[in-house]
This record gives structure tokens, C-alpha cells and sequence, in this order.
């Protein structure tokens, strides 16, 4: 059985209050049972349409895990901690995602504890290390 919810808009109930007041004006300014109208702003007739806020959820992040997972990308998450985890994207839902890496066990990582997120090919050069070595002991005699 198809149900389908029948909800009145605010304009709908501003156009019968209008016809329910000129109704009772035509009646002698009086309510049905007999009661005087409410005082205070009447409606005007003209509406004015006002702006709607912007959507709270614009579908993006998930457009873009969805193009990841299906392309198999190569994906560099750093975590809060400062840990790199690289692999690609499983899967995904509203709290967590879930990582496959090559070498190393998949993971569930919690978006809560991600900082941000970037492709490894995007990755720039590798800081070469520095390695710092003990001086050669001199030969001062």
C-alpha cells in the first residue's frame, strides 16, 4: 500500500485564515460562536517567498570517497596523532573507513581521529633524512 504523507504549507493555512476573515466580516465581524475576531497583524495578501538556508549536508564527501573507491586510488591519511596511514578506500559510512593496505593488516579508522586526508600521488618529494653521526674522533697529539 502506498502512503503518502499530506502536509499543509504555511501558505495554505495563511489563504483559509484570509477566507475564514472575510467570511466573518461578511458575517457582521463576527467568529463562528459568536466571538469577536483576534485583534493584532492581519495577513496581507501579498506572500513574500523567503530565502532558504543553505543545505546542511551537500553530498560532497561522500561523491568523493565514491570516486576513490571505485578508481582504486592510492589514498594518505594523517591521522591527529601525526601518522600516516596509506591504502585505498574499501569502504566508508557515516563514522569510519575502512583502509586496505598492501603490506600491512587493513584498518577501521574513525573519521573522528583523521586530520585530513590527500592521494599519495599528490605526496611531494620525501624529505631526505639526515642522519646524524658521531664526529671522527682527531688525532690531536
Amino acid at each position: 500500500m502506498n502512503r503518502k504523507l499530506i502536509r499543509t504549507t504555511l501558505a495554505d493555512v495563511k489563504a483559509r485564515r484570509e477566507i475564514a476573515h472575510q467570511r466573518d466580516q461578511a458575517n457582521g465581524g463576527m467568529q463562528r460562536g459568536g466571538m469577536p475576531p483576534p485583534r493584532g497583524p492581519q495577513p496581507s495578501s501579498i506572500q513574500v517567498r523567503k530565502r532558504q538556508p543553505p543545505p546542511s549536508e551537500t553530498h560532497a564527501e561522500i561523491y568523493y570517497y565514491k570516486k576513490q573507491i571505485d578508481a582504486h586510488t592510492s589514498m594518505v591519511l594523517v591521522l591527529d596523532d601525526g601518522e600516516e596511514v596509506e591504502g585505498t578506500i574499501e569502504w566508508y559510512d557515516r563514522g569510519a573507513l575502512k583502509i586496505n593496505r598492501r603490506s600491512a593488516p587493513n584498518l577501521l579508522v574513525l573519521k573522528r581521529h583523521i586530520k585530513y586526508i590527500y592521494k599519495a600521488e599528490e605526496r611531494g618529494s620525501q624529505p631526505v633524512r639526515v642522519e646524524e653521526t658521531e664526529p671522527e674522533a682527531a688525532d690531536f697529539n
